[in-house]
């Protein structure tokens, strides 16, 4: 269950609205059906990652600009706010302003089944970079597949079409993503 902090729909609502389109010009501009589109609007569903990343793409908004940002640049443990950055089987954390541009770090735990989606997406990011701090994550690339345990670090071109998936079938994963500039 998406907590509300993350809820993103009405935002979603408003930049469509805001842009003067309906739903059927951004499922057809999403390849989604407006079904889809309209259920995303009222968060009665959990996107993946491919799918929220076109949606906000073609109403010309950020990631970032879906969820509030902290109130300080100081993010004690356990406070940062939860945000639903796309996948299933997983918690997000935004650890850095929602409002800063040229970095932003998101903290995953990713229970086991947890993926950001069968479809490869990309980000409007020059890079990302990804650091696994326990269990495992495998990270699909245009062309390539690797497997982090932890310790592990990947960094790639953030416009590399990709998605990801817990390495385990039985443990949770945690890791950390950071993203710049912050889509």
């Amino acid at each position: 269950m998406t907590p509300p902090e993350a809820r993103i729909g009405a935002r979603l609502r408003v930049a469509r609205q805001a842009r003067g389109m309906t739903l059927d010009q951004v499922a057809a501009a999403c390849e989604l059906t407006k079904g889809f589109i309209s259920r995303l609007e009222r968060d009665e569903v959990s996107p993946s990652v491919a799918s929220l990343v076109s949606v906000a793409g073609v109403l010309g908004i950020g990631m970032g600009e879906l969820f509030d940002p902290p109130s300080t640049q100081l993010v004690r443990a356990g406070t940062g706010p939860p945000i639903a950055f796309g996948g299933q089987h997983v918690r997000e954390t935004l650890l850095t302003p929602g409002t800063q541009r040229e970095l932003q770090v998101i903290h995953s735990r990713l229970e086991p089944g947890g993926t950001g989606g069968a479809d490869l997406y990309t980000l409007r990011s020059a890079v990302e970079f990804v650091y696994v701090l326990a269990g495992s994550l495998s990270v699909r690339l245009a062309e390539e597949t690797h497997l982090l345990e932890a310790g592990d670090a990947l960094t790639f071109p953030g416009r590399t079409p990709h998605t990801w998936a817990n390495g385990s079938d039985t443990d949770p994963a945690e890791v950390l993503w950071a993203l710049s500039p912050a889509p």
